[in-house]
């Protein structure tokens, strides 16, 4: 069973930076794919990125373009997402989402076989 743990939110004033962390247990993130995705007050779940191929593969969407990282640390199997320039409608909780022994993405949550709790993100202006 993958279990995905999502850590590193908090409330932040607006212009300043957040790094969420997903760890990974119960498969390997190195053949994996895995996405951020977040749910704002009243909003659908909204896709935020993706990466595939260990790491070397990423993908943002629109809304968070040049403001934030997806990146991977396989020896610690763990999933990242640096945000930095933080709006207020980036507001909202932050989940990962994995897909185990795949080599692509979706911006479409129910590709995702495995999803973690959530971690609030709150912004302030």
């Amino acid at each position: 069973q993958v279990q995905l743990v999502e850590s590193g939110g908090g409330s932040v004033q607006a212009g300043r930076s957040l790094r969420l962390s997903c760890a990974v247990s119960g498969s390997t993130c190195r053949d994996a794919s895995m996405a951020w995705f977040r749910q704002g007050p009243g909003k659908e779940r909204e896709w935020v990125a993706a990466t595939y191929g260990g790491g070397s593969r990423t993908y943002y969407a629109d809304s968070v373009k040049g403001r934030a990282t997806i990146s991977q640390d396989n020896a610690e199997n763990t999933l990242y997402l640096q945000m930095n320039s933080l709006k207020p409608d980036d507001t909202a909780m932050y989940y990962c989402a994995f897909r185990p022994v795949s080599a692509g993405y979706s911006s479409g949550a129910t590709w995702y076989t495995y999803w973690g709790q959530g971690t609030q993100v709150t912004v302030s202006s």
